[in-house]
């Protein structure tokens, strides 16, 4: 029973710290002890409903402690190779400056033997180990450093393996505890065997599953103490908690949504991000000769010479593009590859799983409690050729545009049939809106081109014919306006089918989100001078994942409140007046999660938003 967004989480029974497993390995059918009473027992203790004292249970894992382990040797190799690019400017002016002597060697290698040093002295002062309730990261030399990571606050696991990595048969292995995405909140293993990664993995994503069974099974026991206790004849025999069991080795049936087909990498092209990626080296490599030219005694005249000549000799320079333009849909076809290699999505164990890669072999673990629906985008070529990707919206994710990533470029109807699967569908078509938002786009996309066209022309017509250059292209993009403007008017939807809401906008970049209902946590109604006067306004879905919130642009004045109403009514029951019974009446509220009070408990007060406020998503 909740009442606002802010106390969604009173009914539920406080996490506490949940048992552990040794770091030596699985433990066999651990028992995770009596149920955690949901009347606020302090955190690290234990008790039974039934108010019995808190008793220890020696099978438990979360008794005992694992070994302090460390990293990999091979880290030896790895780590001073991940500093060259840092070691590379100070060792080669040592070698400029000794003129390449002797000593300058001699100084440069005592340098890399230095970062072989240091290696190796970070290697040995690092330990890490699962201790009780908690990951340790510890770090000691001349002071002694320990991180506790809590492993109820683990949501995710990312093992990622680098070339160099992958050559040696290592791994880095990094925690999600769901900070939001700040990488100082966060661990990271550097360099584990990619046994003990994928062991540490499974051992750290078992407590996840056995913390829910366990919230699960405290809050069916609750409800059945609570209906028990209702009859006199039975208050003073509560039934015993029933014992919830797991370990390391149990697995449930692993799931397997999509696998990308080799074939399919020939969509690459399509995707703007890859088929820039000619244009983008080039451009490294022009910034890389200015900035290091002068460590190789490459004099910027020289550089911006060569620029000069290709530009006096427009057959090279029209040659160069040409050869640039047929290299974007080869590299677009090799960038797919290298990032989305053998793309997988499947689920198991309470968690969505990707893996992709080919060079940089990646698996990103997401807690499917957590994700809260899914985001899809297409670009213009996407659209034209009938594909799109598609994100997870997860709560506390950082660089959601790479670890929540559910499909590459892929046929359209494929991405929405995995993601409908795998997350849940949205099942109504989008509802269009006013015709005055057509307005404002076809407004917003041709009139500042034809200020600026009718600016240049009076300039030419008064001073000079040079002015031309900027009109005629300037009416150009003014037309263009035309078709776009439509284009993102067509793209305006919003809906909501009784579990889930959706919006999307956009054009060149057109993106459709959808939303669970209960991940929603406020609305922000808002409205410019010029809505006002076209009788529109922007409805923003807050939303305790993903970006945020999610907008409705310009909907109309009587749909926009009725679209919040819709999914919320609980909420905003108190500000509408409900047209038909005609007396003022306020409209009906539907029994919900939200806004509704169990039986026997007094009624909640709704608190209706028109900002987002904070929430747990």
């Amino acid at each position: 029973m909740t009442g606002s967004p802010r106390d969604r989480s009173a009914a539920e029974p406080p996490e506490g710290t949940e048992s552990s497993v040794s770091g030596s390995g699985p433990v066999p059918n651990p028992d995770p002890g009596p149920a955690r009473s949901v009347d606020g027992a302090g955190e690290g203790t234990e008790s039974s409903l039934s108010g019995s004292v808190p008793h220890p249970d020696p099978a438990r894992p979360a008794d005992r402690t694992g070994p302090s382990l460390r990293l990999s040797p091979k880290v030896l190799l790895t780590d001073p190779i991940r500093m060259l690019p840092s070691l590379f400017l100070p060792l080669a002016g040592v070698l400029f400056l000794g003129g390449f002597s002797p000593g300058s060697f001699v100084w440069a290698a005592l340098g890399v033997v230095g970062s072989v040093a240091f290696s190796a002295v970070r290697w040995v002062t690092f330990t890490y180990r699962v201790a009780g309730d908690r990951l340790e990261l510890t770090r000691s030399l001349i002071s002694r450093s320990v991180r506790t990571i809590p492993l109820e606050r683990i949501r995710g696991v990312d093992v990622s393996a680098p070339p160099l990595h992958r050559l040696l048969g290592i791994a880095v292995l990094r925690i999600d505890t769901g900070a939001g995405g700040d990488d100082k909140q966060e661990g990271e293993l550097d360099g584990v065997t990619v046994e003990e990664g994928e062991r540490l993995k499974a051992v750290l994503l078992w407590h996840a599953r056995a913390r829910m069974a366990r919230r699960a099974q405290a809050r069916e026991t609750a409800s059945a103490s609570g209906s028990v206790g209702l009859t006199a004849t039975n208050v003073a025999e509560p039934a015993p908690p029933a014992v919830v069991r797991h370990e390391v080795g149990d697995a449930t049936p692993e799931r397997v949504f999509f696998v990308l087909p080799r074939k399919w990498l020939v969509y690459g092209p399509l995707s703007g991000s890859y088929l820039l990626t000619p244009f983008a080296l080039v451009a490294g490599a022009v910034g890389l000769a200015f900035q290091w030219g002068g460590e190789f005694k490459i004099d910027r005249r020289v550089v911006m010479g060569a620029g000069e000549w290709l530009w006096e000799h427009p057959p090279l320079l029209v040659a160069a593009l040409v050869l640039l333009l047929l290299a974007m849909p080869v590299v677009g076809v090799i960038m797919y590859a290298v990032f989305n290699w053998d793309f997988t999505l499947r689920a198991g164990e309470g968690y969505l799983i990707a893996g992709r890669g080919l060079v940089t072999r990646r698996s990103v673990s997401l807690e499917r409690r957590r994700v809260r629906g899914f985001e899809f985008v297409e670009g213009p070529a996407e659209r034209w050729a009938g594909l799109g990707r598609a994100w997870a919206i997860v709560t506390g994710l950082g660089d959601s545009e790479t670890r929540g990533q559910l499909l590459p470029v892929a046929p359209r109807e494929t991405v929405l049939g995995v993601v409908g699967e795998a997350i849940g569908p949205i099942t109504t078509g989008l509802r269009p809106h006013p015709p005055a938002a057509r307005r404002r786009r076809l407004f917003r996309a041709i009139f500042p081109w034809l200020v600026v066209a009718g600016c240049a022309t009076a300039a030419a017509l008064l001073w000079s014919g040079l002015w031309w250059a900027l009109a005629v292209p300037a009416l150009i993009l003014a037309l263009l306006g035309i078709p776009l403007g439509l284009d993102r008017y067509r793209s305006l939807g919003h809906t909501y089918d009784g579990s889930r809401l959706s919006v999307r906008s956009g054009s060149l970049r057109r993106s459709q989100a959808v939303v669970e209902k209960r991940a929603v946590v406020g609305w922000t109604l808002s409205q410019t001078w010029f809505q006002r006067r076209a009788g529109l306004l922007t409805v923003t879905a807050g939303v305790g994942a993903g970006t945020g919130g999610y907008a409705a642009l310009d909907i109309g004045e009587a749909e926009g409140p009725a679209f919040a109403a819709e999914v919320t009514p609980a909420w905003l029951a108190p500000f509408l007046v409900s047209e038909d019974l005609g007396r003022g009446d306020p409209l009906p509220t539907e029994s919900s999660p939200l806004g509704s009070a169990a039986p026997g408990e007094p009624p909640t007060r709704d608190r209706p938003s028109s900002s987002g406020e904070p929430g747990n998503g």
